[in-house]
């Protein structure tokens, strides 16, 4: 059985304006990729591929996805091309490439050496599975990558393979020392918990995480899976995440200014005996590092977002859970200029949905229609 990919349905009322706010992007739009609620995109996120060699049950099916053809994702070329209009006509200051898995793609070191030296003080950094990378994360920070995200749910073998249907464990935390080895830092570190699967190793991922100087964040699974068997019900929530880490450590809220990321971060202190009811009896103590929460659908951030996406064949998504593209590869191949790709950009981002919705909705989130893609063929 494969699972085909395709244009996302409409989902009615999805891009519904508030009130007295028009539809279509007017001629005194603010500059950059501004939506109709005054939030400005300036974090792209492009996927190089759809394609990946793990086989996560949170994202694909286990006999995997229909690969897009060849011809239908973007060169390096047009890869390129896409960022310095997003940098140069855009006011696009931070790129993240994803995948699918980036470190699939024969010509990756040549993409970001490309880009940095169009754009040599741009921040790229990257989300991988690490399957690979040890073999190449010297060559990335070489070519240019500033920094590096690793997808990595369990420390355990039998669990990861559980979790990826792939046992190459040893393969990833090898690479995770690699890019730390390289300067690829800060090295985070991204984890997913499932119920009754890897939950109960919250604790033992932030203690290997801190002990080794990386950032640890936990994400929410979220409604991207090609099974579409997510249910509201059975995601550990951002609330349960914090709780069973509190078992372990004292959390305490970073007082930097969180600046639109995704992630709310806490500084890390060990729980030590005498500590009780969240305050730590040693509060002068060391600060071990940080652990953020991604909390996108119980504790979502949609006001602050910064985002825009770009999937591997060139569409733009405004918000990772829309329904709707706007094709940009098809415009750039039939000759258009960067102004006239600017400006569809534009239009596509002022439609931008206010929220997600999923955070308003019953317990099985029954009024939240899933996209059709999978976090894989979208780009994370």
């Amino acid at each position: 059985m494969t699972v085909k990919l395709g244009i996302p349905r409409p989902r009615d009322n999805a891009d519904e304006p508030a009130s007295g706010v028009p539809a279509t992007r007017p001629s005194d739009a603010p500059a950059g990729l501004a939506d109709r609620y005054g939030r400005v995109a300036t974090d792209m996120r492009l996927s190089l591929t759809d394609k990946c060699n793990l086989r996560c049950t949170y994202c694909m099916p286990a006999e995997g996805l229909e690969w897009l053809a060849k011809q239908a994702v973007m060169s390096a070329a047009e890869i390129v091309r896409i960022v310095r209009i997003g940098v140069e006509n855009l006011g696009v200051r931070e790129l993240r490439l994803t995948g699918g898995e980036p470190l699939v793609r024969g010509d990756l070191v040549e993409i970001i050496a490309e880009i940095r030296r169009n754009h040599p003080d741009l921040p790229i950094s990257m989300t991988t599975n690490g399957v690979g990378l040890a073999k190449r994360a010297a060559a990335l920070k070489a070519a240019g990558l500033t920094r590096i995200n690793v997808s990595l749910d369990s420390l355990h073998q039998e669990t990861f393979t559980q979790l990826t249907r792939r046992p190459f464990l040893d393969q990833v935390l090898a690479g995770v020392d690699a890019a730390w080895a390289a300067g690829l830092g800060p090295v985070k570190i991204n984890a997913v918990l499932m119920r009754g699967i890897n939950d109960g190793e919250a604790a033992s991922l932030l203690d290997w995480a801190v002990g080794r100087g990386y950032e640890l964040r936990f994400i929410e699974q979220m409604p991207l899976d090609a099974d579409h068997g997510w249910t509201r019900r059975d995601m550990i929530t951002a609330a349960e995440i914090r709780e069973r880490l509190s078992e372990s450590f004292i959390l305490t809220p970073d007082q930097r200014e969180r600046d639109g990321a995704p992630a709310e971060r806490f500084d890390v202190r060990r729980r030590v005996a005498g500590s009780a009811d969240g305050v730590a009896a040693d509060t002068d103590g060391p600060v071990l590092g940080t652990v953020g929460i991604i909390a996108s659908v119980t504790e979502p951030f949609c006001s602050e977002c910064r985002r825009t996406r770009i999937t591997a064949e060139g569409k733009i998504m405004s918000c990772l859970f829309s329904r709707e593209e706007v094709d940009l590869l098809g415009m750039l191949r039939s000759g258009a200029d960067d102004a006239a790709l600017a400006c569809r950009w534009q239009d596509a981002m002022w439609v931008k949905p206010k929220a997600h919705g999923m955070d308003h909705v019953g317990l099985d989130a029954p009024d939240f229609v899933q996209p059709d893609r999978s976090m894989s063929a979208i780009g994370g």
